[in-house]
């Protein structure tokens, strides 16, 4: 291969790199778009967040509360689409992280004046996954201990009482 035609598709190759990086936009944050609501009402935006809570089914539609950190944004999705999500956030799970892209709405007059986002897609970025409690065990010492203090000086106010009696 000539050192021209190398240049050439290193070239190409750079170009498809950079227009694909120009096409997908980056998603909004919550505060983004709560500090500046008015500048993308009805505007398509990218959204990512963790879903929590339920996933609250209305019909032929869904809500699916989505949380990137700061704040949870209510999105009203499809049926089918809101099916894809297979763990929501709560204290046991971290909920599945899903970006949404849609119309955003800084009060939505179909609901009620609420902040919210209509998604015409949804993606699955990476699946929940229980969360593993660990437990401390000097927490429990110090609980422990504690509670064999406040038994241990109890037992010493009923005998003072007792002996006083006498």
């Amino acid at each position: 291969m000539s050192k021209n035609l190398k240049s050439v598709l290193f070239l190409v190759l750079m170009a498809i790199c950079l227009a694909a990086s120009v096409c997908f936009a980056q998603p909004l944050t919550s505060q983004e778009l709560i500090e500046r609501a008015k500048e993308y009402d009805g505007k398509t935006i990218s959204y990512l967040g963790e879903a929590i809570g339920d996933v609250m089914y209305r019909g032929d539609f869904a809500w699916v509360n989505v949380n990137d950190g700061s704040n949870a944004i209510g999105i009203w999705v499809k049926k089918d689409l809101a099916e894809k999500i297979t763990l929501t956030g709560s204290y046991k799970f971290i909920g599945d992280t899903i970006l949404v892209e849609g119309r955003f709405n800084r009060s939505c007059l179909e609901h009620g004046g609420d902040l919210d986002i209509h998604a015409n897609s949804l993606t699955i970025i990476k699946n929940g996954s229980k969360v593993e409690e660990k437990i401390n065990i000097y927490k429990i010492i110090a609980g422990l201990a504690f509670m064999a203090i406040v038994l241990f000086l109890g037992l010493l106010r009923f005998l003072r009482k007792a002996f006083r009696k006498r």
